[in-house]
C-alpha cells in the first residue's frame, strides 16, 4: 500500500526533472509549476518542456558562471492544475522542502498573485511568465519584492486592444464578454472598458459568466440586441472557441477580439470559421527572426510547434540567469536585489526589469489576425 501511495503522489502531484548536475554543491535548483492536467495543460507542458530544453543545453555547454563558479540547473517541476490553493502548496513545497533559489510560472495571474507571502518569508524570487493582472507584483502602491514578470500587464494590453479597436477597427460601441471568477479577465475587461471610453467610444454591453460555464447563449443574445461594433472577449481559449461558435450561431457577424489568452493550436482547432477576421493582443510577432532559432529547436526536440508560452518562459530563463550572474552567489535574496533594473535582449523583446514595478517596462504588444487558420501580424502597436 504505501508503495502505490507514494507512486499516486508522483503521478498526480509532481513532475520532478533532473537536467545535470550532482546535487553535491555544484547545481542551482529552479522551481516551476503551472498547469500540466486540465484545460491549460497544453500551456503549462509547453513552459516546462521549454526549462527543460534550455538547461540541457545550458548544461551541456558545462553550465553556468556564478561568481567565478560553474553551475549546472536543475527544474523541479509540479503541477498545480491551474488552481491558486494549489498554487500556494507547490510554492511552499518549492521552497520549504526543495529549496529552490528560485521560481519560474506561473502562467496565470490568479495562481501569481497568492503565492506572495511565501515567496517573501523564503526570500525565494518568482518570475511570472503570461500572469498579466498588475497585482502580481504590485498592490496598494507597494512593490512585491520576491515577485517579477516578463510579460506586459493587463492595463495596457486593456489600453492597446481599446485603442486598436478603436483607432484603427473603427469601433465606436463595443460589447464585452467577460469571466468575472478570473483575477485575468477581470482586469484585461476593466482596463479595456476604462480606455475604450477614454477614446470616445461606447460600451454597449458588459456580460459576465463564470469559469466552467459551457453555454453563452443568454449572454451573447443580450450583446446581439446591442449591435455593437465589436465584441471584446478577454479569456482563454477553450471558452473563448466555444462562444465565439455559439455567436455565430446565434447570427452575430461581428469582428471578435481578445487578449494573450487567445493564441493555442486548440483555438483554431475548436474555433475555426467561427474566429476567422478576429483580432488579439500578443506578446510577439510569431514570424520575427529573433524567435526562428528557438521554435526549430523546440519542434526538432518534442516534435510539435510552441505555444505563446514557450517564448515567455525562455525570456524568463533568460533573466534568470542573468541575475544570478549579477547576484555573483546562489542565494535567492541576493537574486531578488539583482532582478531590479536588470536588462536582458529577450526574443519577444528587449527586457527592462523596473525597480519600482518589477515589470518589464517599455515592451510593445503585437496585433495578430486570424486569418486561414492562422495568426497574421498586423503591426506593432503601443497604447498612447
Amino acid at each position: 500500500m504505501k508503495k502505490v501511495l507514494i507512486g499516486l503522489m508522483l503521478v498526480i502531484s509532481m513532475v520532478f526533472i533532473s537536467c545535470g548536475g550532482s546535487g553535491k554543491g555544484n547545481t542551482i535548483k529552479v522551481g516551476w509549476f503551472g498547469a500540466l492536467t486540465g484545460d491549460q495543460a497544453v500551456w503549462g507542458e509547453n513552459e516546462l518542456n521549454t526549462v527543460k530544453m534550455l538547461f540541457e543545453e545550458y548544461n551541456a555547454a558545462g553550465g553556468i558562471d556564478v561568481g567565478g563558479k560553474k553551475y549546472k540547473l536543475e527544474v523541479i517541476g509540479y503541477d498545480n492544475k491551474g488552481d491558486a490553493q494549489e498554487a500556494v502548496n507547490v510554492t511552499k513545497r518549492l521552497t520549504g522542502q526543495d529549496k529552490v533559489v528560485a521560481i519560474l510560472g506561473p502562467n496565470a495571474s490568479g495562481n501569481a498573485i497568492p503565492i506572495a507571502p511565501i515567496l517573501e518569508q523564503a526570500k525565494v524570487p518568482d518570475i511570472a511568465t503570461v500572469a498579466t493582472n498588475p497585482k502580481v507584483t504590485v498592490l496598494d502602491g507597494k512593490v512585491k519584492p520576491y515577485n517579477f514578470r516578463v510579460c506586459f500587464i493587463d492595463p495596457y494590453q486593456g489600453a492597446v486592444a481599446a485603442g486598436y479597436a478603436y483607432d484603427r477597427l473603427g469601433a465606436r460601441k463595443a460589447a464585452i464578454l467577460y469571466d468575472v471568477s478570473d483575477d485575468y479577465s477581470q482586469g484585461l475587461r476593466e482596463f479595456f472598458k476604462l480606455n475604450f471610453e477614454k477614446k470616445g467610444g461606447t460600451i454597449v454591453a458588459d456580460e459576465s459568466f463564470n469559469g466552467g460555464d459551457v453555454d453563452f447563449r443568454p449572454q451573447l443574445s443580450k450583446i446581439k440586441a446591442t449591435n455593437p461594433d465589436i465584441i471584446f472577449m478577454p479569456y482563454f481559449f477553450k471558452e473563448v472557441a466555444l462562444s465565439a461558435n455559439q455567436a455565430r450561431d446565434l447570427g452575430i457577424k461581428q469582428v471578435l477580439m481578445g487578449g494573450d489568452g487567445w493564441p493555442s493550436d486548440q483555438l483554431i482547432s475548436m474555433g475555426g470559421k467561427a474566429v476567422e477576421g478576429c483580432y488579439f493582443v500578443n506578446h510577439l510577432d510569431y514570424a520575427d527572426p529573433a524567435v526562428q532559432d528557438y521554435k526549430t529547436r523546440y519542434k526538432a526536440k518534442y516534435g510539435k510547434e510552441t505555444e505563446l508560452n514557450g517564448y515567455l518562459v525562455h525570456d524568463a530563463v533568460l533573466v534568470l540567469v542573468a541575475g544570478l550572474q549579477k547576484a555573483g552567489k546562489v542565494n535567492g535574496e541576493a537574486l531578488a536585489k539583482a532582478l531590479e533594473g536588470i536588462e536582458v535582449q529577450g526574443i519577444t523583446g528587449k527586457i527592462n526589469i523596473s525597480p519600482e514595478t518589477h515589470n518589464p517596462e517599455g515592451k510593445d504588444a503585437a496585433i495578430e489576425k486570424i486569418v486561414n487558420g492562422q495568426y497574421v501580424f498586423q503591426e506593432r502597436y503601443a497604447a498612447q
